[in-house]
């Protein structure tokens, strides 16, 4: 059960679990102890206790993506992101940063579609201090504006990067054109939107988006949730909430698209629809794509690299938005064997139709199973799987009832749902010296 000391009015408890196997390795795969609850001003707090570890994680998520920038300064969430970590509170940039260094603290942050996102890793004791110290980042940032300068060169950087990736370069373009504005953007944005950010843009960005209401923070380790609870409200209770929309959407442009470029090698990229994660459906789809790249066993690897020699790599994925999924896949190869690579690609991707087998199967099991186990040891992994599930479906999915999910599946199961759900409808974008053909003949359109 769960008891909330000290909270008379402070939250609304939204759930609480415990559960647990007899047997010793279901026990390591399914004891989950997870809370969550709601704060009056609207932040998101969800708490996994792990007694067997020295370490704890948080996993904050913002939302602050690339979907609410302005059409015309695209990448501000990343640069307000960058920014926000120049000092805080009474620390600069540089004691903010030694400050987290003495706490022990591995941290990252990143901006996606939906989130900016800030992580950190430390020893159990000194998480209630970190999250003070990243608490004053939230609120109190400086976002010194003789900094902003050092602060564009290193989102500018980023940009430039992606230009020497070509593989990436050919992937954003397909994310832009599969799923158009604002859900397919760069979170980088182009070094014109960037170059035109000022340090009013992002005081307003900041202003605007950085509240409570918009605030997932998932903590896993070895805490005490009445103790986390207590603190976080202590820190964070009293900040004000405000509502945020993102910019309107653009429909998307399907079809088939050439990036000429002068290269020895050629990057195909491809997309279709599927299923999102909330979908009662989604673990058949996931199995369906482990099947076709989920290893050295996968008919991508094995009958495109494996057997025909034909790329360097190539692979499948499944994404999920909120409210729709697809698969997203890759093949980068010699300019003079592209097409027969695309050609043997997309068949692979057709014939799963076809069905799976069990031995497919149950390789697909036993790497999900692992990936569950994992987690079981890494406080980070279960800190930020948790965020992601509360975004995704609005609660916390556990490791029994995946692996009770996972452990279900049955051939018949998914190949009816292939019969059902075939992977077709392709979007293609290319990146090399000359368009490919794509079925039928039909000739991709250059840029």
């Amino acid at each position: 059960c769960l008891s909330i000391a000290g909270f008379p009015g402070k939250t609304k408890v939204l759930s609480t679990s415990r559960i647990s196997f007899p047997l010793t390795l279901e026990r390591l795969m399914a004891e989950q102890n997870i809370h969550q609850i709601e704060l009056d001003n609207g932040l998101i707090l969800i708490g996994e206790e792990m007694p067997w570890l020295e370490s704890a994680a948080f996993s904050i998520n913002v939302a602050n993506g690339c979907i609410y920038d302005p059409a015309d300064k695209i990448g501000l969430s990343n640069f307000t992101c960058e920014m926000i970590q120049r000092g805080c509170g009474q620390m600069n940039s540089r004691e903010f940063l030694e400050r987290l260094e003495w706490l022990g603290v591995s941290d990252s942050s990143s901006v996606n579609i939906f989130h900016s996102h800030y992580a950190g890793a430390m020893p159990a004791s000194a998480m209630h201090e970190a999250l003070t110290v990243f608490a004053d980042m939230l609120r109190r940032p400086l976002l010194p504006e003789d900094q902003l300068e050092d602060g564009r060169l290193f989102c500018l950087q980023e940009i430039r990067g992606i230009e020497d990736d070509l593989s990436q370069k050919a992937m954003l373009e397909l994310r832009k054109r599969f799923l158009g504005d604002p859900f397919g953007r760069s979170s980088v944005g182009t070094m014109e939107s960037v170059s035109a950010i000022s340090i009013d843009d992002i005081r307003t960005c900041f202003e605007k988006t950085y509240r409570p209401n918009n605030l997932i923070l998932s903590v896993a380790g070895k805490i005490d949730w009445n103790e986390l609870c207590k603190h976080v409200e202590s820190i964070l209770g009293d900040w004000n909430p405000i509502d945020c929309e993102p910019s309107a959407r653009i429909e998307p442009e399907h079809g088939i698209h050439h990036i000429p470029f002068e290269s020895q090698q050629t990057q195909i990229t491809f997309a279709c629809p599927s299923i999102p994660y909330s979908n009662e459906d989604y673990f058949l789809a996931r199995a369906a794509v482990g099947a076709l790249s989920g290893g050295f066993g996968s008919r991508l690897f094995t009958e495109v690299r494996e057997k025909r020699a034909l790329c360097y790599a190539v692979s499948a994925s499944l994404h999920s938005l909120t409210d729709r999924g697809y698969v997203m896949g890759y093949a980068g190869t010699a300019a003079d064997r592209a097409q027969e690579t695309l050609d043997v690609t997309l068949s692979e991707m057709n014939r799963i139709g076809d069905g799976i087998d069990e031995d497919e199967l149950r390789r697909v099991k036993v790497a999900i199973r692992s990936a569950l186990v994992m987690q079981q040891e890494s406080s980070r992994a279960r800190a930020s799987a948790n965020a992601g599930d509360w975004f995704l479906l609005g609660r916390i999915r556990g490791r029994e009832e995946i692996n009770n999910i996972v452990q279900g599946l049955t051939v018949a199961q998914i190949n009816d749902y292939l019969k059902q759900n075939p992977f077709k409808d392709f979007d293609l974008v290319t990146l090399g010296p000359e368009p490919l053909e794509y079925r039928g003949g039909v000739s991709t359109a250059t840029a």
